[in-house]
């Protein structure tokens, strides 16, 4: 999205339904990238779309894309389906900022949920740690008030609505 914005712009476009929401996420691309800078926005944009060791792979949504992700209740058949080809017996995928953990038969699906913008009802920062061949997630208290107040001063487009899923911990409609 914010190396590439013509790849939201055609997602929005294969997506009637989130075309509202799609175009407000779409004018926050200009002012993130001036805060991060284009140093990190170039570090960002070399990192590996996939990243696979012998018994685990991180993809951000699904395998060659990057916007399409299973649900946190997507059936085993679309887990497999998304999944499988990957190869290995863990894959670990964020996105959705829910975090889950399903177990298949031969494979482990996760998703490590997010450091702020959670979308399960609980605003503590999600990660995930891999031990062994055992992932948990784990939950850390943060100021989810210190980083709406700093998100509302951000001048941001949109940062009320953005602020009130924070604070909510899951995802809450434009007003």
């Amino acid at each position: 999205m914010l190396w590439a914005p013509e790849r939201l712009t055609e997602f929005a476009a294969a997506q009637p339904k989130l075309a509202t929401i799609l175009a407000m996420v779409r004018e926050t691309i200009a002012p993130t990238v001036a805060s991060i800078g284009e140093e990190r926005l170039r570090w960002l944009e070399s990192l590996p779309a996939c990243y696979s060791r012998e018994s685990f792979t991180l993809v951000h949504a699904s395998p060659g894309d990057l916007w399409r992700a299973p649900a946190a209740n997507a059936s085993d058949d679309e887990l497999r389906n998304t999944y499988d080809s990957l190869g290995t017996s863990m894959v670990v995928y964020g996105h959705i900022h829910y975090p889950c953990i399903r177990r298949l038969p031969g494979l482990t699906v996760a998703n490590t949920g997010s450091v702020s913008q959670s979308y399960d009802g609980d605003a503590r920062a999600s990660y995930m740690v891999i031990d062994g061949e055992e992932p948990t997630i784990r939950r850390v208290e943060y100021d989810v008030e210190s980083e709406a107040a700093d998100l509302l001063r951000s001048n941001t487009p949109h940062a009320c609505w953005m602020a009130r899923i924070l604070r909510a911990g899951k995802y809450c409609p434009p007003e």
